[in-house]
């Protein structure tokens, strides 16, 4: 009489085990979805604020080496660049030719001790400086945040349902030209 209760007991607990698993699934790669965005965010954040920093770092030079207009014209390229970057991956583009640019602008103040000895010169090139490290950091957990959206979306079973739930993998940050940020913009007080 009651032999048909087991094996409906027992596809129920299946079943709810499943639901629970599904909801778990879901709700931890919204959180890291969500964490992956807010991270981007950030980055944009130290890019602009870098961004808004460089119009009165590139005056205070210009007016010491008002010749050098190509180092500025690359400057204020790369800023558009990266103000206009979209993407990851456009980002790490933008972000290769902004280091080669702040490198050539630096070099540049560099030949003008007075422009050293400039109070403004030199606030505005601790506050570079500690944007990039800020960049840096936010780049890290960025990054971070994407290695573990990508693995919780790749591994079994997950990776069964990840992408008709819309999850999907995203790009990491990665300057196209390793080179250019292999050594950081030479700045010396």
């Amino acid at each position: 009489m009651w032999e048909w209760l087991v094996p409906v007991i027992v596809i129920v607990a299946i079943l709810a085990i499943a639901g629970i698993y599904l909801w778990a699934t879901y709700n931890a790669l919204v959180s890291l979805n969500v964490r992956v965005d807010e991270a981007w965010s950030d980055i944009t954040v130290q890019l602009k604020r870098r961004a808004d920093l460089l119009p009165n770092l590139i005056e205070t030079v210009k007016g010491y080496a008002a010749h050098e207009k190509a180092v500025f014209e690359n400057v204020t390229r790369a800023r558009a660049e990266t103000i206009s970057a979209q993407s990851p991956a456009e980002a790490g583009v933008a972000e290769g030719h902004m280091q080669q640019a702040l490198r050539s602008l630096f070099a540049v103040a560099e030949a003008y001790p007075q422009l050293q000895a400039s109070q403004n010169f030199l606030q505005l090139q601790q506050s570079i400086v500690d944007t990039e490290d800020k960049i840096q950091a936010s780049r890290r957990f960025y990054n971070g945040g994407v290695r573990e959206l990508n693995t919780k979306t790749k591994v079994f079973p997950n990776n069964l349902f990840a992408r008709q739930l819309g999850f999907q993998a995203r790009e990491f940050f990665e300057v196209v030209d390793g080179a250019a940020i292999s050594e950081p913009p030479r700045v010396q007080f």
